[in-house]
């Protein structure tokens, strides 16, 4: 398929709506009938397409789309089909092709992650295209050639917890080694079983916040870290074949995985951190934690490694409004898929709490009246209630985001760390000098701002770094 300039329109008997191109779908693989339909349309007409004069097997259709991130899929012989040999992703609609349309650099881009691989576009678009596949491609090359030993530093620190450890203990552990999470072991099993993170302990306070939960402050002291996954299980309803609640299996990586399968496997489960384990005997056994791999510290092997060549990958020069990356607030008119979530300070911990929580994301951003940034609350923020068990005696409902955040000024954070976690960017930034942003201690999300206003217009986190540069 490729992009086709006015005369293309004219050829196809119509014009070109303002902000649109045209652009030749290709289905090769024959049939008797073929029809696409996709985003470009609202999934809503079927174009039928005819065969291509002289290859009776090739049929195409000229579709106008707007520029960005499009899925589409061929109905054939009354069958929904998708070419496997084009970019394609499952959705919503099943297993259907992608194609990313770059956009001007003052557009506000869609959701997405695949570039298109078979554009024929005009000479400066396609070689536009062509070297942000080839900048991608050399950064997955890198990742694959890597390994997770690569992450371990000269000297640190690995914190892992008792599954019979009280919970109540182990958050105050959390909170006193300055981590907001750590692997759990077992040790009737010899083996680590799973985390413990301050998602839990949201979980822990919205039960001890529910007055019909059997859940006390008082069987904290008791209430073992093994007891409480058992019960999320229950609350999740992940039942085996008998009834039984079955918790979540650790995901988990060796030393000498590569970075890119360890990425994967951090994007694929939806968790922010892989624990490195390693056995040198065969059946696993006397395994030994290594480290807790994360998309910061791989992101910080590829920003070493480019660094003085990212002039030469074109992906990283890229404004990061022309790409599809992160959440954006949508304009005036336009639809979000994702809907930016936001909140004041005078807002409730419950309300926060909650919104972490259902909008399934790990910050939020803290605006004015004005929506414009003044600080940004984290799942790992939580952790500050434990500092003197204040967790014990305040109402959720009554406590609200800035006095939780003054909270966390005096917690395990030092200023300058905590200072550090609410970094901006504008939307003309390049994804590399993003990148720049995240490789700072700390920094899980960056907030794209309005120059000057300091108005939110989106957010990038690193999972939509990686998603966007390994598809």
């Amino acid at each position: 398929m490729f992009v086709s300039r006015m005369d293309s329109g004219r050829e196809a008997g119509g014009g070109v709506a303002a902000g649109t191109v045209l652009m030749r779908f290709v289905w090769p693989h024959g049939g008797r009938s073929v029809l696409i339909t996709g985003s470009f349309n609202g999934w809503g007409e079927l174009v039928a397409m005819a065969p291509v004069e002289g290859c009776p097997r090739v049929f195409q259709a000229i579709c106008s789309i707007t520029p960005g991130y499009h899925l589409y899929k061929f109905y054939v012989d009354g069958e929904w089909r998708y070419d496997e040999h084009q970019s394609w992703v499952t959705s919503e609609y099943g297993l259907v092709n992608t194609l990313l349309f770059p956009m001007d650099a003052n557009c506000n881009p869609t959701m997405g992650s695949e570039l298109h691989a078979n554009m024929e576009l005009d000479n400066e678009h396609f070689r536009r295209v062509a070297d942000v596949q080839a900048s991608r491609h050399r950064i997955s090359v890198f990742l694959s050639t890597q390994t997770a030993y690569e992450l371990l530093p000269k000297s640190g620190k690995v914190v892992a917890l008792d599954v019979d450890l009280p919970v109540k203990q182990a958050f105050h552990i959390l909170y006193e080694q300055g981590v907001p999470m750590a692997p759990l072991w077992d040790f009737s099993r010899g083996q680590f079983v799973g985390v413990l993170s301050a998602l839990d302990f949201i979980l822990i306070l919205r039960e001890l916040g529910n007055h019909g939960s059997n859940l006390t402050e008082e069987e904290l002291d008791t209430h073992t870290i093994a007891a409480w996954k058992e019960g999320k299980a229950y609350l999740n309803r992940q039942f085996d074949g008998h009834g039984r609640a079955v918790t979540r299996q650790l995901i988990h990586a060796g030393p000498f995985d590569n970075l890119k399968e360890v990425a994967l496997k951090i994007l694929r489960n939806d968790v922010c951190t892989v624990p490195i384990i390693h056995s040198s005997s065969d059946d696993g056994s006397f395994p030994q934690l290594l480290h807790l791999a994360s998309l910061s510290g791989i992101l910080k092997c590829i920003f070493r490694y480019f660094r003085h060549v990212s002039g030469s990958l074109s992906v990283l020069q890229l404004p990061i409004c022309s790409i599809p990356l992160g959440t954006w607030v949508p304009k005036i008119g336009e639809s979000n898929g994702r809907p930016l979530a936001m909140l004041r300070p005078s807002a409730s911990l419950s309300a926060a709490l909650n919104l972490l929580i259902h909008a399934q994301v790990s910050s939020i951003p803290i605006v004015d009246d004005n929506d414009s940034l003044v600080d940004i609350y984290c799942r790992s923020d939580i952790t500050a209630l434990a500092k003197d068990r204040v967790y014990t005696h305040i109402n959720l409902n009554e406590m609200t985001i800035h006095q939780a955040l003054q909270l966390g000024q005096d917690s395990f954070y030092p200023y300058e760390l905590r200072s550090q976690r609410c970094q901006m960017c504008l939307r003309s930034d390049s994804l590399f000098k993003v990148m720049e942003r995240f490789a700072n201690p700390g920094v899980r999300q960056v907030i794209i701002v309005e120059a000057g206003s300091k108005r939110v217009e989106g957010i990038v986190t690193l999972s939509d770094i990686f998603r966007f540069l390994l598809g």
